[in-house]
Parts: C-alpha cells; structure tokens; sequence
C-alpha cells in the first residue's frame, strides 16, 4: 500500500480567495493526472463501480465541466460541444480521443482558469449569452463550485484507482 501523504494545503496566512481557490484546484488537478496516468489499457476504460463509469470518462467529465463554468460560463464564449462528455445521459468519451489528448485539454483549461482568476474580480458576475442566459453566478460561486466537482469526483475516482491497484493517499509515493 502507498504511503499517506500530508494534504499540501495553501498557506493559513494566505487571504485572497482567487490564490487560494487557485491552490486547491492545483492540488486536485495534480492528483486527478497522478491517478488517471498511474492506470493503464482497460484500467482506463472499464467500469469497477455499479454506476458503470469508467476513469477516462470521470477525466472527460472533469475537463468538459471545468469549459462549461469557465470558458462558455463566466466569460460567454462559445465552445465546441459544452457537453462533448456526455452520450445519451451518460458519461462519454468519443473512441479517437485518448488519455493524452484529454490531459492536454486539462492543461488547455488550466491556463484559462488560471487567466480567468488573474483579469477578474471574485464578486464579478458571469456574461449573459453563453451558458446563462438569465442567472449570472458570481466569479467566487463558480470557483466554488468547480472546486466542489474536482473534490467530489475525485474521491470517487480513487475508489476506482484503488480498485485497480493503482496509488492511493496525496501527493507522489
């Protein structure tokens, strides 16, 4: 069994909601990449939970959410397929996209995140017009709540990586 490590968490002096909320999520997406490359051939794209996911989907989902409340949300852009990540109510992943395309759109969605939070306001409102069309969700309440699916999925994905074998705990063995 890997070894626990200590949670990395920000400093307890650090006061800036967007530095913070930026730590978290590093340490989330770095784990997410540390689980999802640990695993190999049907490790990524089978099932071992009833709900029937798969850890490429769960990565799908993950980089699909993080365009739909960033790039096509609170800035109002247009993307391609906001919802490329799911196929008749379920999670899906097209058969030409792999594990390495998906982790450099990750890497894609870190860079604009990371703008996002350097240009904008916590208490700025989302653009009308992309995803909202009515609601306009402050830039915190989207921080939030994509911390909240990193955090959850997350979790449910070292379930999966457990299952396989795969490294359990934070942080590199």
């Amino acid at each position: 069994m890997t070894k626990l490590t200590t949670f990395p968490e920000p400093d307890s002096a650090l006061s800036d909601p967007a530095e913070l909320f930026r730590e978290y999520l590093r340490f989330y997406r770095s784990e997410l990449a540390r689980r999802i490359t640990a695993l190999r051939g049907d490790d990524l794209t089978a099932s071992s939970v009833p709900s029937e996911w798969t850890p490429l989907q769960m990565l799908t989902h993950l980089v699909h959410m993080e365009q739909r409340w960033f790039a096509w949300g609170f800035l109002g852009r247009a993307v391609d397929a906001p919802w490329g990540d799911q196929k008749d109510g379920r999670w899906d992943v097209p058969a030409d996209i792999d594990t390495e395309n998906l982790l450099a759109r990750l890497e894609d969605g870190v860079r604009l995140t990371e703008e996002v939070l350097r240009s904008h306001r916590m208490d700025e409102l989302a653009t009308l017009g992309g995803r909202f069309t009515e609601e306009q969700p402050t830039l915190i309440w989207i921080c939030f709540h994509v911390l909240q699916e990193y955090a959850r999925h997350l979790g449910h994905l070292d379930v999966a990586v457990e299952l396989a074998g795969g490294p359990t705990g934070e942080g590199p063995a």
